[in-house]
């Protein structure tokens, strides 16, 4: 059976507008059946693992909108960050991957991150895990 194309997304930015990009991309890329593999890199891996990864926050240039964005999410309902990763795995393939460098530099306790991802492992397994993708992002 031929293996399915990989659709990757190197999350880096934590803030909520960046997290939601990579969280409708992936759910949306696993319902079309590709091979999702979010790696999580450095502030994803502490949001992740402070437990604030539904958190909804702006980086500053866009605080003057905040509220009102803050505002249609909530009332159009727009599922939580977790909320769609969990749904992607229901409709596909679709993994979350931390890297465990980013572990070590953002002095996050590995149990509470490795708990919330499918695997933990380093970069020279990930560039080899990733490289035959049909699709990398950097977000």
């Amino acid at each position: 059976m031929p293996s399915l194309p990989k659709f990757v997304l190197f999350a880096h930015n934590a803030t909520y507008d960046k997290l939601h990009q990579v969280a409708t991309l992936g759910l949306t890329a696993a319902a079309m059946g590709k091979d999702v593999i979010v790696v999580l890199l450095f502030w994803t891996i502490k949001k992740l693992a402070e437990g604030k990864i539904d958190v909804i926050d702006f980086p500053p240039e866009y605080a003057l909108s905040a509220d009102e964005v803050t505002r249609l999410l909530q009332e159009k309902k727009v599922p939580k960050i977790s909320e769609m990763f969990q749904e992607a795995k229901v409709v596909g393939k679709f993994r979350l991957i931390a890297c465990s460098a980013g572990l070590e530099y953002m002095g996050v306790d590995s149990d509470s991150v490795e708990k919330n991802v499918d695997e933990v492992m380093g970069l020279p397994a990930i560039i080899s895990l990733t490289a035959d993708a049909e699709t990398k992002l950097f977000i």
